[in-house]
Parts: C-alpha cells; sequence; structure tokens
C-alpha cells in the first residue's frame, strides 16, 4: 500500500459525514506504519475501543470506512477465523459493522464481516505477527497468493459498504 497523510485519510471516507470524518481520530504514527507490508491501514481509536477505521486501494483510490464492533459478552473467548485473511483467534476476531455510504447508511443499513480485532491482517498474512498456534490453516497458497486474497477480501467488503 503506498503512504497516506491524514488529509488523504480523511478525504477518502465513504460512509461518514463531513463533520464525523473531521473529528475522527486518525493515528499520528502514519510515517512509521509499514506501508511495505499493508495490504490496507487499519486502526482502532483509542478513546473509544468499538470504533474502527479501514483505509484500502480500490480502482486505484484509497477509500475509507468507519467501523463499530459490538461490546464482546464477559468472559467470550470463544475461537474465531477473520473474513479477510483467514486467520483463527481466540477471543481476537470481532464483527465489525460498517454503515453503508450514501443514504442507504442515513437510513441505517450497514454491513458486517469478521475481522480481526487488531486489524493486523496483512502482518499475520506475512508471518510477520504471530496469533498463535493454530492460527493459520496448513495452506497449499504461496504468501503472494494469501496476499491477493486478503486484497481481493478487503476490496470486497469496501464495495459491499459502497454499494
Amino acid at each position: 500500500m503506498k503512504p497516506l497523510t491524514e488529509q488523504e485519510i480523511r478525504a477518502a471516507f465513504v460512509n461518514c459525514t463531513k463533520g464525523q470524518t473531521k473529528r475522527l481520530f486518525v493515528p499520528r504514527d502514519l510515517s512509521d506504519r509499514p506501508w511495505d507490508d499493508l495490504d490496507y491501514l487499519g486502526w482502532r481509536d483509542p478513546q473509544s475501543p468499538d470504533r474502527a477505521y479501514l483505509v484500502a486501494e480500490l480502482d486505484g483510490h484509497p477509500r475509507a470506512i468507519a467501523l463499530r464492533r459490538p461490546s464482546p459478552a464477559a468472559g467470550q473467548l470463544q475461537r474465531g477465523m477473520c473474513s479477510m485473511c483467514l486467520t483463527t483467534h481466540t477471543g481476537n476476531v470481532s464483527l465489525m459493522v460498517a454503515p453503508k455510504a450514501g443514504k442507504a447508511g442515513q437510513q441505517g443499513n450497514t454491513v458486517g464481516t469478521y475481522l480481526c480485532a487488531d486489524l493486523d491482517c496483512s502482518l499475520y498474512v506475512r508471518g510477520r505477527k504471530n496469533a498463535g498456534a493454530g492460527a493459520r490453516l496448513q495452506e497449499s497458497l504461496s504468501v503472494e497468493e494469501k496476499i491477493e486474497r486478503t486484497v481481493a477480501n478487503v476490496a470486497a467488503f469496501v464495495a459491499r459498504v459502497m454499494a
């Protein structure tokens, strides 16, 4: 993924109003991110743990979406699989819900998917972050093919939000 500035990220949001986009948290460490290893940029809002954000390239342009996750139930440490990178985690996969873009989102319509709660799918796929024993299924795909699959899954999800 090519490095993005805060202004480029804010301008890329498709499911927020301009006012919401101005107020949302954008990480200050953008220059320190491992851009060459990212298929998308994802982060959580430190002041609001139920909010997350994702920026992916779609049709050559950055597209950003705001996500929410329901608060996990107490003691809920189930094993789950991320729909983007197919990594399994115990207690670290969350249902993330995004309001649809445009009128559909204004009417309350949403799209959801299961994501790594830390939004580090790119690092798990590349083996740069370890999700623990049994987290990666045995596959015959190369790392490059897994990256392509993750990129396609993220693009499909962002396209569903924009539809």
